[in-house]
């Protein structure tokens, strides 16, 4: 009888002594779980991502643009001139140009102190010219417009040659010039330029070399 109160005394003791060792577990653990929660609050906060979309630039090659501008030829004054290009990118920083121009030309200085003394004829004031140049992108960036307004643009150089008709002759003209493009869209641009164009003729006796300029303001599209 002795011996069975014995065994019940430590088996109610060895439950006890258990349960005291486990709490402090069970605790912790409830702890932890807590500490989880706080924490992922914390490092995971639900924020709402915001979606950026980037707009796609056309890979076309080409682009085909009109102009309109003044011409300065020497002697014979400022004058109007109108035209158009079409160039063919070959990179992204090297394009050829094809041009294509008209103008018509005022009498000069002596026509007009002259009074009744015509040197050319009204067909053969007209001026017309066409040259094919290669241009190089030398500064390309960015304009900001407001925050949320950004363009790209560059600035170039060209060079060329070509012909000019003008007096009923043909001259063989050397052409350069700088200009900056102004990207409005991603196949739409604002071209604004100076050209200078360098040719001999002898239409007053001797053979004259003359540098004639020309600001022309344009604007192409990509195809």
């Amino acid at each position: 009888m002795e011996s069975r109160f014995q065994r019940i005394f430590l088996a109610a003791s060895l439950a006890s002594v258990l349960v005291f060792i486990n709490a402090p577990t069970f605790a912790a653990d409830e702890k932890e779980k807590k500490d989880d929660g706080e924490l992922g609050k914390i490092i995971t906060p639900d924020l709402e991502r915001r979606h950026i979309k980037e707009a796609d630039l056309d890979s076309e090659d080409f682009e085909l643009g009109v102009y309109y501008g003044v011409l300065n030829i020497e002697d014979f004054g400022s004058n109007a001139v109108v035209g158009a290009s079409l160039s063919y990118h070959i990179t992204e920083d090297f394009f050829a140009q094809a041009n294509y121009g008209t103008s018509e030309t005022k009498k000069t200085s002596y026509e007009l102190l002259s009074g009744g003394v015509d040197l050319l004829t009204n067909d053969q004031r007209k001026l017309n010219y066409y040259n094919i140049s290669l241009g190089y992108n030398v500064l390309p960036g960015q304009v900001y417009i407001w925050d949320k307004w950004h363009f790209n643009t560059a600035v170039y150089l060209v060079a060329g040659a070509g012909n000019t008709h003008f007096a009923e002759k043909n001259y063989f003209t050397y052409n350069l010039g700088a200009g900056f493009k102004f990207y409005a869209t991603d196949w739409f641009l604002v071209d604004l330029s100076m050209r200078g164009y360098s040719f001999s003729h002898e239409l007053f006796g001797n053979s004259k070399k003359t540098g004639n300029l020309e600001s022309r303001l344009g604007i192409a599209i990509f195809f």
